[in-house]
């Protein structure tokens, strides 16, 4: 997969797994990556479905209405990268954790309700329920923050608390922030953001796999 990757200066912090939105590239979210923590590592990924010239983690059959087995198999596709890129670039595994908006936010919850210990965590901004599955695995021990829109115009306030409930369902502890710029993602966001990750991740002890 097109990839960037930063080595971070501090060897003690995680890898942050940062995923676009439709029409977005791995250059997008650097920036918000080291505003969240300037020693992490940084992966940032390039989905590899195109839409209309767009850049996409997966593949839609309408506005909000999802392929699910498209979706499902390029989750595990991109689990695998991140195997392999742990390797390859000598991180730790179990300490990764995704920053994913809009489509990369919607893969990554996925990749929480797919495949068990995936992640460590997620930053989810302005996300939807990616599909309707009760077969969930334990997230206990898995922190996430979603950020949303109360008057965005693509995700339903509905989608949103759906996820919310999917995820604290099956153990996860989920933080839910709403704003006021619609689909867009605002300064206000991102320093809520900033804070939440050091109160809540940075000094987090890691879960044993």
């Amino acid at each position: 997969m097109i990839h960037k990757f930063i080595k971070g200066t501090n060897p003690n912090k995680p890898t942050l797994l940062l995923l676009h939105g439709t029409g977005g590239d791995e250059n997008d979210l650097l920036p918000i990556g080291k505003m969240i923590d300037q020693e992490a590592n940084l992966l940032s990924v390039r989905g590899e479905v195109i839409e209309n010239g767009m850049p996409r983690f997966f593949r839609r059959l309408s506005p909000g209405v999802f392929d699910e087995q498209d979706l499902m198999y390029r989750t595990s596709q991109l689990h695998d990268f991140v195997d392999q890129a742990s390797k390859t670039y000598d991180f730790d595994r179990s300490d990764v954790i995704a920053v994913g908006y809009s489509n990369g936010a919607n893969i990554a919850a996925n990749m929480l309700m797919q495949i068990p210990y995936s992640l460590r965590g997620a930053i989810l901004m302005h996300p939807m329920l990616p599909r309707k599955d009760d077969q969930i695995p334990e997230l206990k021990n898995t922190t996430v923050l979603i950020t949303a829109g109360n008057n965005d115009p693509i995700v339903p306030l509905e989608s949103t608390q759906a996820l919310k409930q999917a995820l604290n369902k099956h153990g996860a502890n989920v933080s839910l922030s709403w704003f006021k710029f619609g689909h867009k993602l605002s300064s206000e966001e991102i320093q809520v953001i900033i804070k939440w990750y050091q109160q809540s991740l940075v000094h987090q002890t890691k879960h044993l796999n």
